[in-house]
């Protein structure tokens, strides 16, 4: 038998656009012949997803998951990519949501997903391709994020939820400390709630990003000059604009949405007086369907489905 090299299957993967294992399938199927190896991805179907892979998926499904782990918790969450939001309504989509989901609370990041294996002996990665060919619509697993606390818990939640656990927005939140289980998670839960609507963008100020404290500073430096500030002042009305931007993107600093009267900061600490133990918000994820994904101007599938069959 020919020797199937790394090259080689890499050569298959960029003529086909089929993924990296049925690639090597196909090589090996054919002696390593790769054009044999092309005819024999048609023939099973898979070529037929390659095909599809340049056309905008930024619809779908974010799935969370969340377990036990000894004294503390682990939760994942992860996105899972399509074409239009008729088929998060597929229940062979939204079943492969969640497992994707539950393998991403042992394997860190999409990569590690992709190559995981199921409990049906296919890798993420050829199932991805499978669904692909079997729906009839390009799919992506786009992201994953996993958070975990050795004491305490991680809370979920799924704002706009189409089953248990999926849905258009995932967010988790992590609270460390010794409090009673049940009541972390309530209070976790309800900060996952304040997390899906107010879409903070740091736990704590330190956190906070430098080039999008930066990029708002260029902005209110403009708009000052915009209205006639004087020079000498603008920079400290923009330092103090700056300030507030941080507190209303810094999630610790924000008004709690079911009681404004305090922050999360002040409620994480209220609450682990409640509970005799000093708490601390870990964490948190917030991950929203599509969210920094370029969506094409070409005819959307739907439209391209009627116009190939003569419909309006």
């Amino acid at each position: 038998m020919a020797e199937i090299t790394a090259a080689l299957v890499k050569e298959l993967r960029e003529r086909s656009g089929v993924g990296m294992m049925d690639c090597k399938k196909a090589l090996v199927e054919n002696n390593g012949d790769i054009e044999a190896a092309i005819d024999w991805l048609r023939a099973k179907g898979l070529s037929k997803a390659a095909k599809k892979a340049d056309r905008v998926a930024a619809e779908g499904l974010v799935a969370v998951a969340v377990r036990e782990d000894g004294k503390g918790e682990v939760a994942s969450a992860i996105e899972f990519n399509a074409e239009t939001d008729f088929v998060a309504r597929n229940d062979l989509f939204q079943a492969a949501a969640k497992e994707f989901a539950q393998l991403g609370l042992h394997h860190d990041g999409v990569d590690a997903i992709h190559g995981a294996t199921l409990e049906n002996g296919k890798t993420v990665e050829a199932e991805v391709t499978n669904l692909i060919a079997t729906i009839g619509e390009n799919m992506q697993l786009r992201r994953a994020a996993r958070l975990s606390v050795g004491e305490g818990a991680v809370a979920t939640y799924v704002h706009n939820a189409v089953s248990p656990g999926v849905g258009r927005i995932g967010v988790l939140v992590a609270l460390e400390g010794a409090g009673d289980k049940e009541a972390l998670r309530e209070v976790g839960r309800k900060i996952a709630m304040h997390v899906a609507a107010t879409a903070p963008l740091a736990l704590d100020t330190s956190d906070l990003d430098p080039a999008a404290i930066e990029k708002e500073r260029a902005v209110l430096i403009e708009k000052a000059k915009e209205e006639g500030r004087p020079e000498n002042m603008i920079e400290k009305i923009v330092s103090g604009q700056i300030a507030k931007f941080q507190k209303d993107v810094v999630l610790t600093k924000q008004p709690f949405v079911m009681d404004p009267d305090v922050t999360i900061e002040q409620l994480v600490a209220n609450t682990g007086k409640e509970l005799g133990s000093e708490l601390k918000l870990a964490g948190f994820v917030r991950m929203a369907l599509g969210e920094g994904v370029e969506k094409s101007d070409a005819p959307d599938f739907a439209s391209e489905v009627a116009s190939m069959t003569g419909g309006n």
